[in-house]
């Protein structure tokens, strides 16, 4: 409670350490939490603005109230403006201040990718990287830079930009493709040579091109042709902007007082867990409509994502909007799901389904001997006060197979959920697994047989952790209720399609798995479909054609 009555310091003073280069600027409040992030060319003159006494008169409302909240700040130089933008959508990510609006959504910057296992390689522009073997470049932090250089790209290597499969007839003929022939004078062996350099100029490789250009601007100037000076100029510029060397800023490099295994430690300690939770699994519901109820499972490691084991469900038995059945259903599959996989480790746990399945684990992991030479490691389900690890595992001639339960299980949510969770985890007989529900409105943590919620203060790291894994559970299930409903909108389209019923239209999706797919599918192929005729097959693919 001391930090409550605790003076204001005076930044002012603090403003003149400052630098005058580009970076980032973090301003926090009494309770040391980030507010507020941005970004500056100067990071003098930007902070040092904020401190002025006419800017605090001429603020607006959201800006007096950011400024009567901030007790601290601090800085982080980058090397250029655009390493400043990319910078500052990291921080603002995962912090998530409350004084930002943008980046606090799911965007991301521009990337560049061309998978070179086609046979023409194309140039697209893309938010994610996804490792399906493509190649990647960027991120960019200026969109309009970028496309520019992509149109650079397309004059002087006579690459293909966008669109998929071979040149269409209108990419042949073009002009644009013909450096240092046309497109349709080479074969795709001699057009990969184009992509290669290309490649090689997105990488940085441009010094040369970029004087050459230069000397044609100086050209342009002495004839007096300043508009052409000018146009090279802008393209230069973009140039360098898009093909310099960028920082890639990852978890472990941002800037950061968070320390994730502080954090974990915290936890332990506030919770009072007999040892450290490394792994933790997280569960969020996402019902903004009925139409698609779906739950997110997110796992945590050593106070880090580990995407890897990330899950994501449907709800199929509830009915309408239920928070505590569509919980305790998606409780149930996971962990269903884990003791499945640790009686399939070993083919002999014959009594698995006749007995409660932790018991079952647990005692033929006392007597390994009757698994056939197969060496059972200790399944043992451990309860709050014992140390000991919660794996499921078993050696086989393939190796070690081991299932691992979480340290800590959190549901997001208050008493409901954590309930709804609890009695699944009993009928498994999982029932010694620590388990909390974070409620949202007042961060209260509920646990099982307490009957008033713990409130962390608001600046504690183990607090702050358990709000990073709830929003990255919630972010992944609403990114997942986001895909459903986009898929449904473009499976809507068949609807309108004479002679297509729902029988039919499930027939299709299930055979091709979606409208794209279908609309690429030949009349034979859709005809091949059982209970599609080859009439309504060549109405479906006419349909799918003109729409």
């Amino acid at each position: 409670m001391t930090v409550l009555t605790k003076e204001k310091p005076d930044l002012q003073k603090k403003v003149h350490e400052v630098p005058h280069k580009p970076g980032v600027y973090l301003m926090r409040d009494r309770f040391n939490r980030v507010i507020y992030v941005g970004k500056a060319r100067d990071l003098r003159k930007r902070v040092g603005s904020y401190f002025l006494p006419s800017k605090l008169a001429q603020a607006d409302l959201k800006t007096r109230a950011m400024l009567d909240a901030t007790w601290d700040f601090e800085t982080h130089t980058v090397r250029s403006e655009a390493e400043s933008v990319l910078l500052e959508g990291k921080l603002i990510k995962e912090y998530r201040p409350r004084y930002n609006v943008s980046f606090r959504d799911d965007k991301r910057f521009l990337l560049v990718r061309v998978d070179l296992s086609e046979e023409w390689p194309r140039f697209r522009l893309a938010r994610f990287k996804k490792d399906d073997g493509g190649r990647c470049f960027g991120p960019y932090a200026h969109a309009g830079a970028l496309r520019q250089t992509l149109n650079f790209m397309r004059k002087k290597f006579g690459v293909l930009t966008f669109g998929r499969g071979s040149p269409t007839e209108r990419e042949l003929k073009s002009a644009t493709y013909q450096v240092p022939v046309r497109l349709s004078e080479i074969n795709a062996d001699q057009y990969r040579e184009r992509v290669l350099q290309a490649c090689e100029f997105l990488e940085g490789k441009s010094r040369e091109m970029i004087a050459t250009l230069e000397e044609e601007m100086r050209k342009a100037a002495k004839k007096m042709d300043f508009e052409k000076a000018a146009e090279l100029r802008n393209m230069i510029d973009d140039l360098r902007s898009t093909t310099r060397p960028m920082r890639r800023f990852t978890r472990g490099s941002l800037p950061s007082t968070i320390d994730p295994m502080a954090d974990v430690r915290a936890l332990a300690d506030a919770l009072q867990l007999p040892e450290v939770p490394r792994v933790m699994e997280c569960f969020d519901i996402s019902n903004i409509s009925t139409t698609h109820v779906v739950a997110s499972m997110v796992c945590f490691r050593d106070g880090v994502p580990d995407k890897d084991n990330y899950r994501r469900y449907r709800v199929r038995t509830v009915d309408g909007q239920d928070d505590f059945a569509s919980m305790a259903e998606v409780v149930r599959r996971r962990y269903s799901r884990v003791l499945l996989e640790a009686r399939d480790a070993n083919s002999d746990l014959a009594e698995f389904s006749q007995e409660n399945a932790a018991d079952a684990l647990t005692r033929i992991s006392r007597h390994p001997e009757r698994s056939r030479g197969t060496q059972l490691q200790d399944a043992q389900v451990t309860s709050w006060d014992s140390p000991t690890p919660k794996t499921f595992g078993a050696r086989t001639d393939e190796g070690f197979v081991a299932v691992r339960l979480p340290d800590l299980i959190i549901v997001d949510g208050g008493k409901g959920q954590l309930s709804a969770a609890c009695r699944e985890l009993q009928r498994l007989g999982l029932h010694d697994l620590p388990i909390i529900g974070l409620a949202k409105e007042r961060e209260e943590i509920y646990r099982p047989g307490r009957a008033l919620p713990l409130q962390l203060p608001m600046d504690s790291g183990a607090l702050r952790l358990l709000q990073r894994i709830r929003d990255e559970a919630h972010r992944f299930a609403n990114a997942y209720h986001q895909l459903l409903m986009k898929k449904r909108v473009g499976e809507s389209i068949l609807d309108d399609c004479p002679g297509v019923s729902q029988n039919r239209k499930n027939l299709l999706l299930r055979r091709f798995g979606s409208v794209n797919r279908l609309r690429r599918a030949t009349v034979d192929e859709i005809a091949s479909t059982e209970g599609i005729g080859r009439k309504l097959a060549e109405e479906v693919h006419q349909f799918l054609q003109k729409h």
